[in-house]
């Protein structure tokens, strides 16, 4: 337990500097992909697992959507989908190169940039929110951006269809023949020293590509639509580089973005930063569980299904949190929180104010991670394409369509959401279905 949370607004003292934030996001890791929370996971994942017990692990954590566009803007913005609009996959390179995400939203590093003590602030890797003029990531507070526009790319020759895809700032960047990972990994590390050494504080956010699945549109004519890992990822796993299983070829994608993820956290452990950083990891969704030969082979055990959808599997994510001094080491904190709690949770941090105009859905969430308070939340909602849920305690009501009846869950007992009660527990149905309609009503103006 610890007796306080340190943040910049509560030091007044010029020489103390404010928290630096770290946030690391995986995308479509699976919630049954790491051995920390999936025991019989042959999957090498140490750094994630060291970071689980340097911190706390979340069993309880939520992506606000499950899919990659949506998830990402919920988190940025501390807003669910039904209320900053961008609530469908930016499709196609003119969906990606788009307006995407409202540019009147505000975003985490926008308030950072106003905090008593202004942050300096970088992107590297995915952004799939929009890359038109006036969207990308250096026209919306960040001051550096190296990474790819769209919702995939391929990770060595980083075209997404027919369009290059990699970019530093808003000019293209050729690193043809590097692995996307370690490019953005590498990125952020440069930035961590960089900025280590300056007396602002940073906010670094590392949304890897890693470890989507392979997309075909993105291969040229004859060249095999198979999970990429470097030769050495391979090795390490006890396979050879043209392994066929696609099983074990995204055993070694994991394992090169576990590899990647350790090499930062050991980077900023060089820059003696890290007793002063807030590090945050989560996926941004589950991974996918759509029956497609070789594409599908993330696990989300013990939840139900994954991605695009709202059932378990794709809405609760690997999750863990490291604050030295304030979270503590080797906890599990089972409280429902979710991803919109980050940005409540930067400004927390760097001691600065939530504009006051604007309706979050996020709240901090710092209590929790540091004193596994009870959750800030009375409920969840969720909602993507015809699919819905919310969850208010242990209870959860889903549905696949909104003609279909709610069915109901005990997620205390049924993480695996099997055994539908809704039969049996009609009034608790009813108190759900009356707050879902209650979300609904606090954003349908």
């Amino acid at each position: 337990m610890r007796p306080g949370l340190l943040v910049a607004g509560e030091n007044n003292s010029p020489s103390v500097r404010p928290p630096n934030i770290l946030i690391i996001t995986a995308d479509n890791l699976g919630y049954g992909d790491l051995q920390c929370y999936n025991p019989k996971s042959r999957i090498p994942t140490p750094n994630l697992d060291r970071l689980a017990t340097q911190g706390a692990r979340l069993t309880g954590f939520y992506t606000a959507s499950p899919t990659c566009t949506v998830s990402r803007a919920c988190l940025l913005t501390g807003r669910i989908p039904q209320r900053h609009g961008l609530v469908n996959q930016l499709g196609g390179v003119a969906g990606n190169y788009g307006v995407g995400l409202s540019q009147d939203e505000i975003l985490i590093p926008q308030i950072l940039k106003n905090a008593p003590t202004p942050y300096v602030t970088g992107c590297f890797g995915k952004w799939n929110i929009g890359f038109a003029e006036g969207s990308r990531p250096t026209e919306r507070s960040f001051d550096e951006f190296i990474g790819h526009a769209s919702g995939n790319l391929d990770y060595y020759f980083h075209n997404y269809r027919e369009k290059h895809d990699l970019y530093s700032g808003t000019e293209e960047l050729h690193r043809e023949g590097e692995y996307s990972t370690n490019i953005f990994a590498d990125a952020a590390i440069d930035f961590m020293r960089r900025k280590s050494k300056a007396a602002e504080p940073w906010f670094c956010y590392l949304p890897f590509n890693s470890p989507h699945f392979p997309t075909a549109g993105n291969k040229t004519r004859g060249e095999p639509n198979v999970w990429q890992a470097p030769d050495w990822a391979f090795d390490a796993c006890g396979y050879l580089p043209d392994e066929s299983d696609p099983e074990k070829r995204y055993e070694a994608v994991v394992y090169s973005l576990d590899v990647a993820i350790g090499r930062v956290l050991s980077a900023l452990d060089q820059t003696g930063a890290s007793e002063n950083t807030f590090v945050f990891f989560m996926s941004d969704n589950g991974a996918f569980r759509l029956n497609r030969e070789g594409l599908d082979v993330g696990s989300n055990i013990p939840l139900r299904h994954g991605g695009v959808t709202c059932w378990e599997g794709g809405l609760r994510v690997a999750a863990m949190a490291r604050w030295p001094t304030q979270i503590t080491p080797g906890s599990v904190i089972a409280q429902p929180i979710w991803s919109p709690d980050l940005l409540p949770a930067c400004t927390k941090i760097a001691g600065a104010n939530l504009p006051s105009q604007v309706d979050f859905d996020g709240k901090d969430p710092l209590p929790t991670l540091c004193r596994n308070s009870p959750s800030p939340h009375a409920s969840m909602f969720f909602e993507y394409r015809s699919h819905a849920a919310l969850r208010k305690g242990n209870w959860k009501i889903v549905r696949e369509k909104q003609n279909r009846p709610w069915e109901l869950f005990d997620l205390a007992t049924d993480p695996s959401e099997t055994h539908n009660l809704a039969d049996s527990h009609a009034a608790i149905v009813t108190e759900l279905a009356e707050e879902f309609s209650r979300w609904q009503k606090s954003f349908q103006y």
